[in-house]
């Protein structure tokens, strides 16, 4: 049968790159097609256009790219209807995604699955009405997404975390400090990992400000986990210390390495404490009281990251608008790294969440699914 992926992002790419995987093994004849990015590609079929054409994030970026964003949906729309798929499978990215699946409704008779359920329980509740009316299958990946569905009506299958799976299955698992600093020929102190962000914008506004924060700890060396899709020139003008180093497309190594992490809020945050890395969030947004005043009156949730979400409580401090300051990081940085009590009983939360998520495999459940529905 024939597939037809849409991911804006890396993590999409991730996600959606082993849910291709997984339903090459139900479907031995599968072909794809989609926006997505290199991991993706890796797994066969048909890139039509890469998420770094279509990462835009925030008011601003968003209406200077609008035309950008305006024919990369009309490529896609085009492009669906001339590979006439029997399904085609969005991930996350609602702006973009939502707009497809309401073309594809009216206009054709593909059905639509949504993988990985955007956070509307967050905010634009109202858009669970687009969900009913343009989406025929809904997979969830986060556990207290169900009850937010069923308060609507609307059905929902949790398939499980696939970024449980993502670090099961990450290479050189058993890889130990020792080995890990040779590879990368680095010295022998132990690691504080740095993850500002998967856009160019979001390390832009994150990173500066993180490195300043850990300025002073001589005893420990940085690491900076390079984002994909991201060029290493991007960040030599931010990185002017000896003392950091910026390593690609090892960062589930990076982080089971490190002592602790500085990570902004996404799907890093829960990578970091499925890897038991303790870890600090750390999020820079414009207007910083005003975005803190938005947050606490407008959004329908008391966090940010994920960690914090699945746990329902604080497990990770969250220093976002008003509380993201070098002083503030560079506190947490040090509980982090010198209180024994702090950092066990962060760990502790983490062996909760961890089991809470539990160890389905989410992308062979969400291939099956998918694959059911499309073959009755």
């Amino acid at each position: 049968m024939k597939y037809y992926l849409i991911a804006g992002e890396a993590s999409g790419d991730l996600h959606a790159s082993n849910l291709m995987n997984s339903i090459k093994k139900k479907d031995r004849n599968a072909s794809f097609r989609f926006f997505g990015g290199d991991l993706m590609q890796k797994e066969g079929g048909t890139l039509v256009k890469h998420y770094r054409e279509m990462a835009f994030m925030g008011f601003i970026p968003v209406l200077l790219n609008l035309k950008t964003i305006l024919k990369n949906l009309e490529i896609s729309k085009k492009d669906i209807v001339e590979f006439a798929p029997d399904v085609v499978i969005l991930i996350d990215y609602p702006g973009f995604n939502l707009k497809i699946a309401k073309f594809l409704k009216k206009k054709t008779s593909i059905p639509v699955t949504y993988y990985i359920s955007p956070k509307i329980w967050a905010w634009k509740e109202y858009r669970i009405k687009s969900f009913k009316k343009y989406v025929d299958q809904m997979l969830s990946i986060l556990p207290f997404e169900v009850d937010f569905y069923k308060k609507h009506n609307y059905p929902v299958n949790y398939v499980g975390n696939p970024t449980v799976d993502a670090i099961k299955k990450r290479p050189n698992s058993n890889e130990t400090f020792d080995e890990f600093i040779q590879k990368n020929n680095l010295p022998n102190k132990p690691i504080i990992a740095l993850l500002a962000g998967s856009r160019k914008q979001e390390i832009e506004d994150n990173l500066p400000v993180m490195l300043k924060a850990i300025e002073g700890f001589r005893d420990y060396q940085i690491i900076i986990a390079g984002a994909p899709g991201i060029e290493e020139d991007f960040y030599d003008n931010t990185i002017n210390n000896n003392n950091v180093n910026l390593i690609f497309g090892q960062t589930y190594n990076i982080l089971a390495q490190a002592q602790a992490a500085l990570v902004t809020s996404g799907t890093a945050t829960l990578e970091a404490a499925l890897l038991n890395t303790p870890q600090v969030v750390c999020y820079r947004t414009p207007v910083p009281r005003l975005a803190y005043f938005g947050f606490r009156y407008l959004l329908h949730t008391p966090y940010i990251s994920l960690v914090n979400l699945i746990a329902d409580k604080e497990v990770v401090k969250e220093l976002f608008a008003k509380f993201f300051t070098i002083k503030n990081i560079r506190e947490e940085t040090e509980k982090l790294l010198f209180s024994p009590t702090y950092r066990t009983q962060m760990l502790d939360e983490y062996a909760e969440i961890q089991q809470l998520l539990g160890d389905e495999n989410a992308s062979d459940k969400a291939a099956q699914l998918i694959y059911d529905k499309i073959s009755h």
